[in-house]
């Protein structure tokens, strides 16, 4: 339980990281793509994903208790991206950076899910909707790439 309550506590600080880079009247001012969400949408969907990427990186640990295995550096390297991501986007205004950034993003997501599976299915699985949502999110950065 111990090593739950570590994988949390990191997957919090990354929030708290990406959480003091909000939105404001610079992204207000944005023409943003179509199918951008109400900005309500992102706590409840986020909070959820933090939690299921805690949880699945607490069971892959688990499984291998390897710092050097690849799952384990996926998992962290992932997190590092999530966390940079607001403070491109939203610290420094750019958006062109966050591109980069979310789509190695998706990158090691997807490399999480993989290199998970034959370690745990349900690890893997808990990324799937992160996956999915990150997805989403790269195709809302590259709107607004092109769209300003």
């Amino acid at each position: 339980m111990y090593s739950f309550i570590i994988f949390l506590a990191l997957v919090l600080i990354t929030s708290s990281f990406g959480a003091t880079f909000r939105p404001g009247p610079w992204y207000d001012e944005l023409i943003k793509p179509a199918l951008t969400p109400p900005g309500w949408i992102f706590t409840p969907v986020w909070l959820t994903l933090y939690l299921m990427i805690a949880f699945a990186g607490w069971i892959v640990w688990q499984k291998t208790r390897f710092i050097r295995h690849p799952v384990i550096i996926c998992w962290g390297c992932q997190l590092v991206l999530n966390a940079l991501w607001s403070w491109l986007f939203f610290g420094l205004q750019s958006p062109a950076l966050a591109l980069v950034d979310i789509l190695i993003l998706l990158l090691l997501i997807l490399a999480f899910i993989r290199f998970s599976w034959p370690v745990s299915r349900t690890a893997s699985t808990l990324f799937m909707p992160y996956a999915l949502w990150v997805g989403f999110a790269a195709y809302l950065n590259l709107g607004i790439v092109l769209l300003n």
